[in-house]
């Protein structure tokens, strides 16, 4: 393993010169609009009766104690567990009936993601709603390009509309998996992208504990020393259903643990296939490997910040692909959020996800039913909220800034029915009477601008204007939306010598090991 504190010598430290050119930059930068992460003023929807959550929680705390969970080529968690007061046998854990819940009692119920601008600082649990873009497509789609394998550049490209895009609150993680880089270098590129081309918050590298390791000196880098005394990354770890916790990603989890960054432990689940075809069982399955795994962060470090998650999809058992938009998907959405709740703890799931291979009615359809399930149903964090395609084999930039637009729905759903006395309107019923009009009241031209929510893509001229002007469908309205934003985009100021830190950082890595594309 890499000399990590050899690595970061030479500019790391004492580089942050250009203090002044950067505030300068800064003050003449072009201000980017975004939103502040949501804030439910809205009730959250509730599936599970008491007597359901009762009977999933005990079948759970079954599952731990009798069929016990794997963690597999991690001799350190098993003996963590035995001294934690679970039976080991081999490599599966036997976990007594209320230590898991007892162990998670420590994480806390909400934290704040910090970002290089504060101003996009989010706040993740409680009524809140962090929108984050998608993770880990192997292949691209655009309209001119079609589908292909992703690129460094398609990977900028995708951080660069996240930062720009008004209603998403984070920049995310492996927007786009680049495979023009070496497997173990590419994160290494992808993190100095979200670092330098957004301000917004971002996700670290998984795929092996050293590129953790990475992701850790790289923020040292971007934050100092205060990068490891908060959260500053949120990162995804996938429990490898069923019930099966694999040395990598346990190995990225117990560092990012022990630097206090937070980890998203999430069951990734297609029903039917990797749990059982019904509600109940899947949910019970669930529980019991977000509870298993988190309970393990915190015998890592107490108090480690982790958020609960819940990727589940069902099957089509015709072909076995697994489908998206299903009612089924919306129920364990629900449900789950109401059980992460019952441990006050953050919850993640949803998404703007889809099975369809194109941005057309079959994508709207599945991602709508998605977004609108998650934000009914509490979620605190949701990942792949835009860009997703094909079941998440392809990122695509039509879809992304399509997603993207259709996510200030989610916030004006949010926000609930103002009943101020502005919006009861009283005075403009009074003032128009029986038979008039609303258009020229006072009431009216005091709020015309922010009344109603109006999409930044979609089309609303009418037929004749529209059909002037070419009859563009929405692939090609998202199309030049993606010209347009990339053309306008200005990179946020920042000090030259966190900069150089950081590209000096990335090249002693990549020269420390050679090549791998395995």
């Amino acid at each position: 393993m890499t000399d990590m504190a050899e690595v970061q010598g030479g500019r790391r430290a004492g580089r942050r010169g250009g203090g002044g050119a950067a505030r300068r930059a800064e003050r003449t930068a072009p201000k980017i609009e975004a939103a502040r992460f949501i804030e439910r003023n809205i009730p959250n929807f509730e599936i599970l009766t008491a007597e359901a959550i009762e009977i999933i929680e005990y079948n759970a705390d079954t599952i731990l104690e009798e069929v016990g969970v794997a963690f597999v080529d991690n001799p350190a968690a098993l003996d963590r567990w035995r001294e934690a007061g679970a039976e080991v046998k081999g490599e599966r854990v036997h976990i007594p009936r209320g230590l898991a819940r007892k162990l998670c009692a420590t994480a806390p119920a909400k934290f704040t993601q910090h970002a290089r601008n504060p101003e996009r600082d989010v706040e993740i649990g409680g009524k809140s709603l962090v929108l984050a873009p998608v993770y880990g497509p192997p292949f691209v789609r655009d309209a001119e390009g079609g589908r292909r394998y992703a690129t460094m550049e398609d990977f900028r490209k995708f951080v660069k509309l996240g930062y720009m895009s008004k209603w998403l609150h984070h920049s995310g993680g492996t927007v786009c998996e680049p495979t023009d880089i070496a497997v173990n270098k590419r994160h290494l590129d992808m993190l100095e992208a979200h670092m330098t081309l957004s301000d917004k918050p971002f996700m670290g590298s998984v795929t092996e504990p050293i590129r953790a390791q990475d992701s850790v000196e790289m923020c040292k880098i971007l934050f100092g020393e205060k990068a490891t005394q908060a959260p500053h990354m949120t990162s995804l770890i996938n429990v490898n259903s069923p019930l099966t916790f694999d040395s990598t990603m346990m190995g990225a989890l117990e560092i990012y643990a022990a630097n206090m960054q937070a980890c998203i432990i999430s069951p990734f689940i297609v029903g039917g296939a990797m749990a059982p075809v019904s509600v109940a069982g899947t949910l019970t399955q669930v529980l019991a490997e977000a509870m298993a795994g988190i309970a393990y962060s915190q015998l890592v470090r107490p108090g480690a910040p982790v958020i609960f998650g819940a990727f589940v999809t069902s099957i089509d058992m015709n072909s076995g692909a697994p489908t998206f938009g299903t009612p089924e998907a919306s129920k364990i959405l629900w449900g789950a959020g109401q059980l992460a709740r019952r441990m006050s703890l953050p919850f993640r799931s949803g998404g703007g996800l889809c099975g369809s291979k194109l941005p057309d009615a079959q994508a709207a359809y599945e991602t709508a039913n998605t977004l609108n399930a998650a934000l009914l149903g509490g979620v605190n964090f949701m990942l792949h909220s835009c860009g997703w395609l094909e079941g998440g084999l392809v990122s695509s930039f039509e879809k992304f800034v399509l997603d993207a637009d259709q996510l200030g729905i989610l916030h004006s759903v949010a926000s609930g029915i103002d009943v101020s006395e502005n919006g009861q309107a009283m005075d403009a019923i009074r003032e128009v009477g029986p038979g008039g009009h609303y258009l020229g009241c006072a009431h009216t031209q005091a709020n015309f601008k922010d009344a109603f929510w109006r999409s930044d893509v979609l089309d609303y001229r009418p037929f004749e204007t529209w059909s002037d002007a070419g009859a563009p469908d929405s692939q090609a309205l998202a199309s030049a939306r993606v010209k347009r934003m990339l053309d306008e985009y200005v990179a946020p100021p920042i000090d030259q010598g966190i900069a150089d830190g950081l590209r000096d950082y990335i090249e002693r890595r990549k020269a420390s090991e050679p090549d791998a594309f395995g």
